[in-house]
């Protein structure tokens, strides 16, 4: 004897919010606001402030100047040929004294830290720099599209005053 099964599962009990929407756009409920603040997620406390965290929040030693005024550009070069250094003195380290690379890895791990911290606060420039280009592309490509219309329209006009001399011409 064969069994009749339903091959998708019901609609959930909330549908019967939207039967109206059709003919009312106003009949559907409105959508929960925004979170705002500190919320719990999986356990976790986050806040929907987009602060970062300074390095001594975390724990961590910082090793380029404090300031407004920091030179990105000159920091992370800096910072860079300090691990550059770090790297080449571990592998003497691993080659004369393996025992004794610990203190070596912690010096790396925290130029890492500070070369990410670095570049975290760098990401908003980073965002507005890159929305102004998308910005500038679209409005190139607009300004194109308009510049093919007028072309197209110039076209069409001679092509219809051609079109006209024809037939008068007959």
């Amino acid at each position: 004897m064969a069994t009749a099964t339903a091959t998708y599962p019901p609609p959930p009990p909330y549908y019967r919010l939207y039967t109206d929407y059709e003919r009312d756009l106003t009949s559907a409920p409105e959508p929960p606001p925004p979170i705002q603040g500190t919320y719990l997620l999986y356990g976790s406390s986050y806040t929907t402030d987009d602060i970062l965290p300074s390095l001594e929040d975390q724990g961590v030693r910082q090793l380029y100047p404090k300031g407004p005024n920091l030179d990105f550009k000159k920091e992370l070069r800096s910072l860079n040929r300090e691990l550059q250094l770090h790297i080449l003195e571990l592998a003497d380290v691993l080659i004369a004294r393996p025992s004794q690379y610990a203190r070596r890895v912690e010096d790396i791990s925290l130029i890492f830290k500070n070369l990410h911290h670095l570049l975290n606060s760098l990401r908003p420039h980073q965002g507005r720099a890159t929305l102004i280009h998308i910005l500038e592309l679209q409005i190139q490509r607009r300004k194109q599209a308009v510049d093919d219309i007028k072309r197209r329209r110039e076209e069409a006009q001679r092509l219809i005053k051609e079109a006209v001399g024809t037939l008068e011409g007959q």
